[in-house]
Formats: structure tokens, sequence, C-alpha cells
């Protein structure tokens, strides 16, 4: 119900949208990268809120100075502050 208007609005601008299979992990190759990632911190299935607050932030931090290959090898923190220069 949530993109019910979706397609009417990108036909109109003639925008291309995919969108992933429900179980399919290999369409959301990136999100599944992630999520093993996090997972180094915080392993599935372990309710979020009796982990430390303390090991959320380094797991965020460290994921976030983490370098992608998907982004040619910068880190997710560099291409977040060039894209907040480009705004400003």
């Amino acid at each position: 119900s949530e993109f019910a208007e979706l397609a009417a609005s990108l036909e109109k601008d003639k925008t291309a949208v995919f969108f992933t299979h429900p179980y399919t992990s290999c369409e959301r190759g990136t999100n599944e990268r992630h999520n093993g990632l996090i997972r180094r911190f915080i392993p599935k299935g372990k309710a979020i809120r009796s982990v430390a607050e303390e090991t959320i932030r380094y797991a965020e931090n460290w994921c976030n100075r983490l370098p992608r290959k998907i982004l040619g090898y910068r880190t997710p923190e560099a291409c977040f502050l060039e894209e907040l220069a480009n705004i400003a």
C-alpha cells in the first residue's frame, strides 16, 4: 500500500525503478553486505535493545569508515560529506 501511487508519479517523470522480489537476497547485494557487517557486532536474532549503545555507536562508526568497492574504495562517510559539500 505504501507504493500504491508510485507507478503513476514515476510514469509522469519517465523514471525507471526496479523492485526486488521478496526473499531474494541476491537482488539486494549491498543491503545484504551491510547486514553481514552489522552482524559482526549484533548477531542475528539478538534484540537490539539488549545491545549496549556504545556497541551500536562503534558498529556505526566502523561501517561508515570502511572503504567499499561499490564506492570506488571510498568510505561512506567521505561520500556523504562530499555530497553535503555539493549541496551547500
